[in-house]
C-alpha cells in the first residue's frame, strides 16, 4: 500500500480545517443533501463528504457507510487533495497503490473511487467530495463534470457560516442559497439529460395569523410548513424558504411533482389535526417543469411556477364564499 504524502501547505491546510469547527460535529442537513443527490446521480453505494485531520480523515456526511472516519494512512481522499481535479481510481484490486489496503481487501470492498478536493476560504484543500462503488467503473467526461460541480456545492455550504445562505426560522436554505444551489442541481441536470421540476409554494392565510395573534403565531405556522414540506419531498430535493410566506422546492430526475403537492397538502391537514386543531394551515402551489433538451435559467423557472401558483390562489379565493372564515391561531 502506498500511503499518501503529506501536502507541502499541511500546517496552513490543517489550520484552515480546524479554524471552521466542523470537525466531530454533528450531521448537517446541507451536506447530507448532496452526498445523497451523489448517489443517486452515480448509482453508486457510497458517498462522503470527507475531511482530512493530521491521522485521520473524518466524515462530515456519510451515505451507505457507517463508521465516522478511518486511519489517514490508508484513505483515498488523502490522495486526492494534493490536486485540484477529479482523484479517480477504477479499479483499485488492480491498482499497485491500493491493492492491498485495508479498505480495498476488507469492508467496505472499494474497486472504485472517484474524489474532488474541496477547499475552504482561503483556497486550502480541506478534504473531497468522493463516490465509492464496489465494482470496477469508469466516470465519463460529463460524470467528472458533475461530480466537481457536486463539489463546489460543497464548497458553498463550507462557506455558509460566512456567506448565511440559510434561513434562521425554518432552519430551510434562504433565497441566496437556493438560488446558487438550485443552479447547480439544473445544470448537473443538463449534462446527466434529466429531467427537473420546480414547484412554488406560498402560505394563503400568514397575514392574517400576524394580525389575529402576533408574529410568534405567525413563525410557528412558517415553521410548519417547512416541517410538511421537508417531510413530504426527497431528501436529496432542493427546498427553500425565499422568503416571507413563500418556499420552493426542486425535484431533479422526477416528475411527480403533483403527486408530491397532494401530499403535502394532507400532510398539512394531518398536522393541523394532530397538533392544533385551531390552526389553519393552507397553501397555493404552481409549477414548473424544466426539459434539459430546452433548458430556462432558475429565475425563469421561478417566475413561470409563480404565475402559475398565484393562478392557483385566484381560482381557490374565487371559489370561496364571501363570508369564508379562517380559523387562527391561539
Amino acid at each position: 500500500m502506498l500511503e499518501p504524502m503529506v501536502p507541502r501547505d499541511e500546517a496552513r491546510r490543517l489550520a484552515a480545517l480546524r479554524s471552521l469547527g466542523l470537525l466531530d460535529t454533528r450531521a448537517e442537513e446541507r451536506f447530507d443533501r448532496i452526498t445523497r443527490l451523489a448517489q443517486r446521480l452515480f448509482r453508486v453505494p457510497i458517498a462522503l463528504v470527507s475531511l482530512v485531520d493530521e491521522e485521520r480523515q473524518w466524515f462530515k456526511s456519510h451515505q451507505g457507510l457507517e463508521t465516522r472516519e478511518t486511519s489517514r494512512a490508508s484513505s483515498f481522499c488523502a490522495h486526492a487533495i494534493h490536486g485540484p481535479e477529479v482523484f479517480q481510481v477504477t479499479d483499485a484490486s488492480r491498482d499497485a497503490r491500493f491493492v492491498d489496503n485495508p479498505l480495498v481487501t476488507g469492508e467496505p470492498n472499494i474497486r472504485f473511487y472517484a474524489g474532488v478536493p474541496i477547499a475552504g476560504p482561503d483556497g486550502s484543500r480541506l478534504g473531497t467530495l468522493c463516490v465509492i462503488d464496489r465494482m470496477p467503473r469508469v466516470l465519463s467526461e460529463s460524470d467528472v463534470h458533475a461530480l466537481a460541480d457536486l463539489a463546489e456545492m460543497v464548497e458553498q455550504e463550507i462557506a455558509a457560516v460566512h456567506l448565511a445562505i440559510s434561513d434562521e426560522l425554518t432552519g430551510l436554505s434562504n433565497r441566496r442559497g437556493f438560488l446558487f444551489l438550485g443552479q447547480k442541481v439544473l445544470e448537473l441536470c443538463v449534462r446527466q439529460g434529466i429531467v427537473a421540476v420546480l414547484v412554488y409554494v406560498d402560505m394563503d392565510n400568514l397575514k392574517l395569523i400576524n394580525d389575529q395573534m402576533g408574529h410568534g403565531a405567525g413563525d410557528r405556522a412558517l415553521r410548519a410548513v417547512a416541517d410538511a414540506l421537508a417531510s413530504v419531498f426527497r431528501s436529496s430535493d432542493v427546498i427553500s424558504r425565499l422568503g416571507g410566506d413563500e418556499f420552493a422546492v426542486l425535484l431533479s430526475g422526477a416528475s411527480e411533482a403533483d403527486e408530491a403537492l397532494s401530499r403535502l397538502f394532507d400532510e398539512l391537514d394531518g398536522r393541523q389535526a394532530a397538533s392544533d386543531p385551531m390552526v389553519h394551515l393552507s397553501v397555493s402551489a404552481g409549477t414548473a417543469a424544466f426539459d434539459p433538451a430546452a433548458p430556462v435559467p432558475l429565475d425563469e423557472l421561478l417566475s413561470i411556477a409563480d404565475t402559475a401558483m398565484y393562478r392557483g390562489k385566484s381560482a381557490k379565493q374565487a371559489a370561496r364564499s364571501p363570508g369564508f372564515p379562517a380559523r387562527p391561531i391561539p
